[in-house]
């Protein structure tokens, strides 16, 4: 049901069935892209994690592609999303710290990661978000009739 404040055409485009899942494959995009790039190129995604510091580059290398691949699998599913998307946030922390360390630079070099961190950090709101709308809409009772729990409650 659209609020007062929501056009009923809004409305109704938000509850198109297939909007959440295209919303989740979009937001995940990013990772699935770079995860298939760093398996494809392992030894390039060894020398990327070795260039911002992080060593054993094969074990941080490894450890991205995990979580890039089977983070954005579970958001895409819509299964254990807190895990998926939690792992995401964490890495997305890692790199916005090691990559974009805007603090430590000057002049163009540090609008340019600022801009980032902050695009990153956005995202990392983006994946909070969706597994609190996760989370929310997996403990709302079913709509077809009263839920097991209000079932189980009354006897």
């Amino acid at each position: 049901m659209a609020s007062a404040a929501t056009p009923h055409w809004i409305a109704a485009v938000l509850r198109w069935p297939l909007l959440g899942h295209a919303a989740r494959l979009a937001l995940v995009s990013a990772y699935i892209l770079g995860g298939f790039a760093k398996l494809f190129d392992f030894p390039g995604a060894i020398a990327e994690q070795e260039h911002f510091g992080l060593n054993p580059g094969w074990l941080w290398a490894s450890a991205a592609i995990a979580i890039e691949l089977g983070g954005s699998l579970l958001v895409v599913v819509n299964r254990l999303v807190w895990l998926g998307a939690g792992g995401l946030g964490v890495l997305t922390f890692v790199a916005m710290l090691t990559a974009n360390a805007f603090w430590t630079m000057s002049g163009h070099e540090q609008f340019v990661a600022t801009n980032s961190f902050f695009e990153h950090l956005g995202l990392i709101a983006g994946l909070v978000l969706v597994a609190i709308v996760s989370e929310s809409t997996s403990c709302r009772p079913a709509l077809a009739g009263p839920s097991t729990f209000v079932q189980e409650a009354s006897r």
